[in-house]
């Protein structure tokens, strides 16, 4: 999954960073309301963390900014200590969820999966391309009824492929979706997750789903 982290505190931002990066997510840091702003309708993130008092525009106009503009991506506020007005004017502006600061990070980590999976009832059913079967809310694929374990960065990269309904998906547009805007490695690590695909996917029920459009990117056709 990919999160927008929105927290002017460098060291939490930092802290949080190499948490969230740690347990598997894609995490793009802003400093201030309006680089948040802006990355925030960039970007197809997963869920938002966003503080309430930030640089050039706070938490609160953010959110509210957000939903003005049609942006749905569940948004977990952070709040003062205690901050009962603060976490009511969270909602009201917005915000799905709130935590007050300080915080478990083991809570933080449990609400953005809570919000994620809150967030697919109603937008992300299970992805279907013939036999495969991907459920973003179950974080389970099968192919021909057999489960198959998928890391997280191969379930990220099957997701976009599938919600590109067969389209050809570019090589640059998977590392925008599944990687991070700091990401500055070799963009063949795309390909490297491809063929885990393939192997996981195609080898074992004598399919070939994945096509490598030469130039292009890559896309799902229907097994011959």
């Amino acid at each position: 999954m990919r999160v927008l982290v929105v927290e002017d505190e460098k060291r939490l931002a930092e802290t949080l960073q190499w948490g969230l990066e740690s347990d598997g997510y894609a995490v793009d840091l802003a400093r201030d309301g309006v680089e948040g702003l802006e990355l925030a309708q960039l970007y197809p993130y997963h869920v938002i963390v966003l503080d309430i008092m930030l640089p050039r525009l706070n938490g609160y106009r953010v959110c509210a900014a957000l939903r003005e503009r049609g942006v749905r991506t569940p948004i977990l506020m952070l709040t003062a200590k205690n901050g009962e007005y603060d976490e009511a004017e969270a909602l009201d502006t917005g915000a799905d969820d709130f935590l007050s600061k300080p915080f478990s990070y083991v809570v933080l980590t449990a609400r953005l999966r809570a919000l994620t999976r809150r967030g697919s009832a109603g937008s992300a059913a299970a992805l279907q391309f013939g036999d495969l079967v991907l459920d973003p809310a179950k974080r389970t694929c099968r192919r021909a009824g057999q489960p198959v374990q998928l890391t997280t960065k191969e379930f990220a990269v099957l997701e976009c492929l599938l919600r590109h309904d067969g389209e050809v998906v570019a090589k640059h547009e998977i590392l925008e979706q599944v990687w991070d805007l700091a990401y500055r490695g070799d963009p063949n690590i795309v390909e490297v997750y491809v063929s885990a695909l393939r192997r996981k996917l195609d080898a074992p029920f004598g399919r070939r789903t994945i096509a490598t459009i030469r130039g292009a990117g890559y896309r799902l056709m229907a097994d011959e």
